[in-house]
């Protein structure tokens, strides 16, 4: 089934690409951002309408996607969108939030009479540029199968994991795993940088070995150039680190990992690089080695 016209709310970082990808797929209608001159440029930009709230968009189409920051934002868009839904439209959230909010939102929505599904994304702002994100899908069956044009036009690996919630849970898995490969990377090229090796020409090649990853090939480089923009910032990692301790604490299992992380990103925000990407964790590894260093009288490890 195919969708007569699709409307999308939330256009930060990762979703004005996302928007745009519906565009080129001749999906998206309209827009909507809780900032409205960022719907306003991106609405010229492509030729489509700017909703002024989140009803009007939801007037306006047959299928909303979310993108928003947390918990709270979604449910409020979610009610927000009440008075404006068609009979029998469909909501796809995007956004990286718990699991139990997921099943709130479906509660919500189904008590209108619409759909909702659960899709949040890995791949990062390329992958959302791109169209190559991989999205994870929570809900019904149908909801899923009338979704896929859209998810299509967003993702290159789109996967139905169960009913509603099943989605967070895949992403919350995900989260956890960036978590392990970010202390691995940051780690690793601190240590790199205190045995004195050319880091340009070792992520080169280490980027070709059995060790590589997505993460370490698109944010190593950033550590040479010593810049972090925000890619997947530290305080939305923080969030969404929260939120697999809660989902693990359910279970009374703690996730040490993620907890070493959360606490070396509080230090980080106290620092004032929360808005950051997260590659920036390698500051505080590589502060480590100095501190060391110093207490050593600056003498080097490195190899001779």
């Amino acid at each position: 089934m195919t969708h007569a016209n699709v409307g999308f709310a939330g256009l930060g970082a990762m979703g004005r690409g996302m928007a745009r990808n519906l565009h080129k797929a001749g999906l998206l209608q309209a827009v909507w951002n809780r900032t409205m001159t960022r719907a306003d440029e991106l609405a010229a930009e492509l030729g489509v309408a700017a909703a002024t709230d989140p009803a009007a968009l939801a007037r306006e189409c047959d299928v909303i996607v979310l993108c928003v920051a947390a918990d709270d934002d979604v449910l409020a868009v979610v009610d927000a969108l009440l008075p404006g839904l068609r009979a029998g439209a469909l909501v796809i959230d995007c956004s990286t939030v718990s699991a139990d909010t997921a099943r709130e939102a479906a509660r919500r929505l189904a008590a209108r009479g619409a759909e909702f599904l659960d899709a949040p994304v890995s791949g990062g702002v390329e992958g959302a540029r791109d169209g190559t994100l991989a999205i994870m899908v929570g809900g019904t069956e149908p909801a899923f199968a009338r979704a896929l044009p859209t998810l299509q036009a967003m993702g290159r690996t789109v996967t139905h994991f169960g009913p509603s919630g099943s989605g967070q849970a895949a992403k919350a898995t995900n989260q956890i795993m960036c978590a392990g490969v970010i202390q691995a990377v940051a780690e690793a090229m601190a240590f790199a940088k205190s045995q004195g090796l050319p880091l340009p020409r070792l992520i080169e090649t280490l980027g070709k070995g059995a060790g590589s990853s997505w993460y370490f090939v698109n944010r190593a480089p950033n550590i040479v150039r010593d810049a972090f923009p925000a890619g997947f910032r530290v305080r939305l990692h923080e969030k969404d680190l929260k939120i697999c301790r809660d989902m693990a604490a359910q279970s009374g299992v703690e996730l040490p990992v993620v907890e070493a992380t959360l606490s070396q990103y509080r230090e980080l925000i106290a620092q004032g690089h929360g808005d950051e990407d997260i590659s920036v964790l390698f500051r505080l590894k590589d502060a480590l080695f100095a501190a060391a260093a110093a207490q050593s009288g600056g003498k080097s490890h490195a190899p001779a």
